[in-house]
């Protein structure tokens, strides 16, 4: 699954994506305490890599979070940017950080390494860490499994983790676990977890 074929994919279905989860207030109150709780307050820019319709970094922004987001559908990018003018949103991808090394505060990943192959996660996370200022903060949503698997999400083919793999493939990259988050499953929901990580060491 290249990255051609996923934004050809969401952007199929953008205005049927933004319907179902393009505000803030289709967001779980818990997931967004989760990211307020590690991404608030932070000294310097934060990336929401992968923004979608940008309402999750128009949450960060409410909360005085520099953030600026990123995402590579176009469709995704114009509706942020109409939808909050005074926010800051770019075309660009997640595993071509257009960044200088050490220079972000903190990185928002919501969801947007889910249909990154296996194979790919150890990169883009090193890429992460690169990009990252000494102590900055990163947090991630992905969903959540026994094992590493794909399965036939509804836009394209994604990939479930289990919670402790995840974590060691961030310890591996140069952050350290400091939360994480693992929702009850309602059984109208796929079991889904998140985590926040501090940049360790000198990168």
């Amino acid at each position: 699954m290249d990255r051609a074929q996923v934004r050809q994919a969401y952007a199929a279905v953008a205005d049927l994506y933004i319907g179902l989860f393009g505000t803030r207030q289709q967001v779980h109150p818990d997931d967004l305490a989760f990211i307020g709780r590690h991404l608030a307050g932070r000294p310097g820019a934060v990336l929401d890599l992968g923004c979608g319709p940008g309402h999750l970094t128009d949450h960060l922004r409410s909360l005085g979070v520099d953030a600026t987001g990123i995402d590579m559908v176009p469709e995704f990018i114009a509706h942020a940017q109409a939808a909050h003018p005074g926010g800051s949103y770019q075309l660009g991808s997640f595993q071509d950080l257009a960044v200088a090394s050490h220079s972000i505060a903190g990185i928002l990943a919501w969801f947007s390494l889910i249909h990154l192959p296996p194979q790919d996660l150890d990169g883009v996370l090193a890429g992460f860490r690169r990009a990252m200022a000494p102590a900055g903060k990163l947090v991630l949503g992905f969903f959540d499994g026994d094992d590493v698997a794909a399965f036939d999400h509804k836009v394209v083919t994604a990939y479930r983790w289990p919670v402790d793999e995840f974590s060691e493939r961030l310890t591996g990259a140069g952050f350290a676990e400091v939360e994480r988050l693992r929702p009850p499953s309602d059984g109208t929901h796929r079991p889904y977890a998140a985590i926040a990580a501090v940049a360790t060491g000198g990168g």
